[in-house]
This record gives structure tokens, C-alpha cells and sequence, in this order.
């Protein structure tokens, strides 16, 4: 995909959830809203949550998961936007307390610094959920004007389906804003 001048650049955070393997569905949502996608994704996402490679076809981009030295040019755009989907117990709890170890936070903090509206889908069991810390986090991330989804556990219903995690929603709350 080549650059068009004019589009808002989305960046697509992708955390080591199951459901990760459908973030395609997240990308070509936002690209038929016009928007240029870039996927940043946690270390342990690229250890088989998702086809980068497919990814990296469908956005024209590689997917980054590392920091780049100081040396190489930026391969994205700076952000006008940021979906977080799914989002994890662990990177909601480390990104709310300001931990950068990994380049997904690191642009995490830096976008909320920077005030980039940020949507997040958050993909967490019901027990880690219900863990003091993550609530405090939600409040936190709130309170520095992100905006949340309704929370996605994973568990099949009363049918014994899962239900379809909601990629889009990201696209719907980030046009809030």
C-alpha cells in the first residue's frame, strides 16, 4: 500500500491475546475509513498471535515490535490516532503505571503524553479483571482521557459460542473524539 496524502495514520497495538489472530478485521476496517495503518505489536504478539506477515501485505508496512536505533528513520508516520486491540491484563496494568519496557508501551505513554485520542479494546479473563490493580489501571488510563470498549472475556456463552470480539468498536470510539 502506498502513501496517501491526507489520511489520518493509525496505530494498531496488538497484545498477545488469542483473538489477536483477527486484527486483519481492525485493519480493514479503519482502511475502508480512510485511514493508513501501522501495527506495533508486544514481543510475546509475535510469537504466533497473529500472521505478521499477512499483516505487513495487507498495511504496506512492517510490523514493529522493537525499538529502532537512533539511526534508522522512522517507518511510521507520527500517529493522529492509536487502537489498542486486544489489550491485555498485563499491558493495561504496565502501560497505566507509565512502564515503557517494550516499544507497544513506550507508544502507549508517549501518545497519551502527547494527547493522541486512544481507543482500547481490552481482552481480559474474568478473574484478572476483577484484580484490584486493573481496576485502579482503568482508572487511571480513563482519567487521562482514553476511551474504553466493553470488556471482552473470551468466554463462550450460554450457547457455547464465543462471542465476536468487536474490532471495529476502536474505530467507533476513536471517531468520538
Amino acid at each position: 500500500m502506498t502513501e496517501h496524502p491526507g489520511k489520518p495514520f493509525l496505530y494498531v497495538v496488538v497484545c498477545a491475546a488469542g483473538i489477536a489472530a483477527g486484527v486483519s478485521k481492525l485493519i480493514t476496517a479503519a482502511q475502508e475509513r480512510a485511514w493508513e495503518v501501522g501495527v506495533i505489536a508486544t514481543p510475546v504478539a509475535m510469537g504466533g498471535f497473529f500472521d505478521s506477515a499477512a499483516v505487513e501485505a495487507q498495511t504496506g508496512r512492517p510490523v514493529r515490535s522493537a525499538w529502532r536505533s537512533p539511526a534508522d528513520p522512522r517507518p511510521f508516520p507520527r500517529p493522529d490516532a492509536v487502537a489498542v486491540a486486544p489489550a491485555t491484563f498485563n499491558t493495561v496494568n504496565k502501560w497505566a503505571a507509565g512502564i515503557a519496557d517494550t516499544l507497544a508501551l513506550g507508544t502507549l505513554c508517549e501518545a497519551a503524553g502527547l494527547g493522541v485520542p486512544i481507543a482500547v479494546l481490552p481482552c481480559v479473563a474474568g478473574p484478572l479483571a476483577a484484580h484490584p490493580a486493573y481496576r485502579d489501571s482503568l482508572i487511571r488510563l480513563r482519567g487521562m482521557g482514553v476511551r474504553f470498549g466493553e470488556p471482552y472475556s473470551g468466554e463462550p456463552g450460554p450457547d457455547g459460542r464465543r462471542p465476536d470480539f468487536p474490532w471495529a468498536t476502536a474505530l467507533d470510539l476513536l471517531e468520538r473524539a
